[in-house]
This record gives C-alpha cells, structure tokens and sequence, in this order.
C-alpha cells in the first residue's frame, strides 16, 4: 500500500470511528513504562477513556532516551500503525518532524497558555508538532540538616559547593557513615551528561556548544576551565562510579542519605519526601550554582506529547493528547509527582506551591533554562550530542585536559556539519 492510499485509508478510518463513536477507539501511547512516569500516565488514560468510551493501550518504552529515541525511527521508518500518542524529548521536534501530525486544527488556541518558547520549540515548519506536557530544568538538590550541622549554607558558586562538599563528606565518614559523598550528578556518557555539561560550561561563560546562528564556539578557554572543574570532582566529592550514573543512579545514593549534593531534575522532590525516603524533610532545592565570572545555568529539559502520522485515528489521539496537557492533568501531576507545569498559571496556584515550595523560587530558572542546541543542528543534533558528551566524558574521567577536549571537540563537529551550514 503506497503512503498516500495509507494516509487515506487513515482519514477513512477516524470518519468512520467519528460515526461510531460509541464504539471507541483504541488509542495506543508511549508515556515512561516504569515508575510514577508510568502511574500517572495511566490514571489519566483511564479518565480519559472513561469520558470518551475509547480504550487505552500501554506502549512499554526502553528507559533511556537515546533507546527510546532509536525505537520510534524504527516505527517510523516501517510507517508503524501500532502507536498512536508519543511521548518527545525536547530535543526531538526537529528529528522527527516528517513524522508527527499538524496539532494546529486540534488545539482550539490551548497552546497559548502554554509558555511561548515551548510552544515555539514544538513548532516546526509552521507546523504545531507536540504540545507541551511538562517542562524540566536541572537543580541542586541538598541535605538541609547537615548544612546546619556544619554551619554551611547552600552554595552559590560552584568554588562553594566543592568546598562545602568536602567539608560535610568529611566530617560525616568520621562520624561514621563511609558511604557518604559530597556530590553527585550524571556524568554517564549519554544525552544526561549533555545536559550536566551544557550547564557547567554555560555557567562559566562558555557558551553553549554551537550558537543561534550555527557558529561552532565550544573551543574557548571559559568551556575548558568549566570541564577541568568539573573533573576535579572525581574521585574527591563525587565517587569514580559516579562517570557510570544517570539519573536514577544519583537519586538513588541521595534518597538513601548518602550524598550532601545531588544535580538532578524535578521529578525527584516528590519520591525524596515520600513516606520511605530516609531524607523526607531534610532536603532543599536552590538553582545550579555559578561558575568563575558566569551565572547560574539550568538545562532546558522536558516532555512533549504528539500524535504519530500514521495513526489510525488522529481525531481521537489528538483528543487525547489535548486532555493529557491540560491544566487539570498539569496540576495533578505538578501536585503529586512535582513535575513542572508548561502552563505558567500553575506556579501561582496555592495548591501546587504547597507541594512543591521551590517551584515559585525557581520561576525564573524554569522559565530561562539553557537550550542544548537542537534547533540549529537540526537532524544532526544527535551526533552534536554525542560527540560533545564523550569529550566531556573524557576530561572526567581523566583521559585529556579541558583544553585538549574542546579543541578536538571543535574539529569533530566541524567534521559533523560538513560544510558552512548544518
């Protein structure tokens, strides 16, 4: 069947659940498969289905987000009819935008109550690829008690947090606790450890890998001194395993009140103030520290919702993506699983600052994240990515100085582009 007769056949098929709506639909939606991720998902499709008299199918995912990724081009390439609602990466729009549907005759205007950048990051073409669903930025999560203990206060500069760290990391394996670390953070090689850099090297002044106009500006001596700084970390405050953790990995040694520091995003509020966490009231949120001379810095990260084009039923996926980014679903989410609202009514909502303190704080974190640098690389930002997450990889993990990384970084990418335009 040829891609055109597919795509009509498609229309057929949601002219003919539209008569028969009664009958429902089975939309099927990747949304995390593990988790709260997973939960939460899942009690919204239910009220959806429920409202509609539609059903609801699980799509199980790989974790990572490069994996994740791999999958859907894989679906894609075959014109897969087995999804119909996926979950996207910020960083995603521009690599798939041949194959998500236009939301625009969907939305009936809910977009703009969305923050604009995002709604402009979803936008390809003219085309209104995803809705937002939640927005993400790195923060610095600390152990409150034990700043008080030692008489430290949450650091500003990234000078402060490493000797802070050490202090407190010290004191505690005298006290007897030898698993304690002062810090820790993704520094696994993979699309987390962009984020992670991204931020160190931003707050030094360094820039953010390739600039708005496409101009290749990593190799300069500010991104150099952040990367060295970073690595200085290794083996000192943070554990050598710590170049094998991603998220979870981190969350996992804090959560257990094993670290004094952790950089992770907003998910991990609310599991570190459930009912089992052995450090529920004793942690803070502030922003990301500073660097020498620069400001603090968080990665722009997040989810987008979209509907694949070669669903069967566009209408009723559309719909569905519209209930799931909703102010409702928004809120319940932001209360109970501390995820970041796109709709920025939300972070003055009583209910949702009770939950999650920080969000106010953090407005303008939220809201001023650094972007990685998707939207210029265009469909060669994974190879950007890559290349820029094994040179840090390797500053940290001991194998070239700063200096040497980013200068060879610069060739690579230039390698990559192939030319004077991406």
């Amino acid at each position: 069947m040829t891609a055109i007769t597919k795509t009509a056949a498609a229309v057929l098929l949601s002219l003919g659940a539209m008569g028969a709506h009664a009958a429902g639909v089975t939309i099927t939606i990747s949304c995390g498969s593990v988790g709260q991720d997973y939960e939460f998902c899942k009690k919204a499709g239910d009220e959806w289905a429920s409202k509609t008299g539609n059903t609801v199918k699980h799509l199980s995912i790989p974790q990572s987000t490069s994996d994740i990724l791999g999958l859907f081009r894989q679906m894609f390439a075959a014109k897969s009819t087995e999804v119909d609602v996926i979950n996207v990466d910020v960083v995603w729009p521009g690599l798939l935008k041949d194959h998500l549907l236009d939301l625009t005759s969907y939305t009936k205007g809910a977009e703009k109550a969305h923050f604009p950048a995002i709604v402009a990051n979803n936008t390809v073409g003219g085309k209104l690829l995803a809705m937002p669903w939640f927005t993400d930025a790195g923060v610095l999560y600390y152990r409150k008690d034990l700043l008080t203990k030692y008489g430290e206060k949450a650091p500003t500069t990234w000078a402060e947090l490493t000797s802070s760290a050490q202090k407190v990391m010290d004191g505690e394996r005298k006290a007897g606790n030898a698993d304690m670390q002062g810090f820790v953070f993704q520094a696994k090689a993979y699309e987390g450890l962009t984020c992670d850099g991204i931020e160190w090297v931003s707050s030094f002044g360094g820039g953010s890998i390739v600039d708005s106009t496409g101009k290749i500006t990593i190799n300069n001596p500010a991104a150099a001194k952040a990367l060295n700084t970073a690595a200085g970390w290794i083996g000192t405050i943070a554990p050598k395993g710590v170049l094998n953790y991603a998220e979870e990995d981190a969350r996992g040694v804090f959560q257990k009140g094993n670290a004094v520091y952790m950089r992770n995003w907003p998910y991990a509020w609310s599991l570190s103030q459930g009912a089992d966490s052995p450090v529920k009231g004793k942690v803070g949120v502030v922003a990301l520290p500073k660097g020498d001379g620069g400001k603090t810095a968080a990665a722009l990260g997040g989810w987008q919702l979209a509907v694949s084009k070669y669903s069967k039923s566009p209408k009723e996926a559309a719909d569905f993506v519209m209930y799931l980014t909703s102010e409702a679903v928004q809120k319940d989410r932001a209360i109970r699983g501390s995820y970041n609202p796109t709709i920025a009514s939300l972070y003055k909502d009583k209910e949702v600052l009770a939950a999650n303190p920080f969000f106010g704080d953090l407005y303008d974190t939220f809201v001023g994240a650094v972007p990685r640098p998707a939207t210029v690389t265009g469909a060669k930002y994974n190879e950007v990515s890559a290349a820029f997450w094994n040179a840090t990889h390797e500053v940290l993990s001991g194998k070239s100085t700063g200096e040497e990384s980013v200068k060879k970084l610069e060739g690579k990418l230039d390698s990559i582009r192939r030319g004077p335009k991406w």
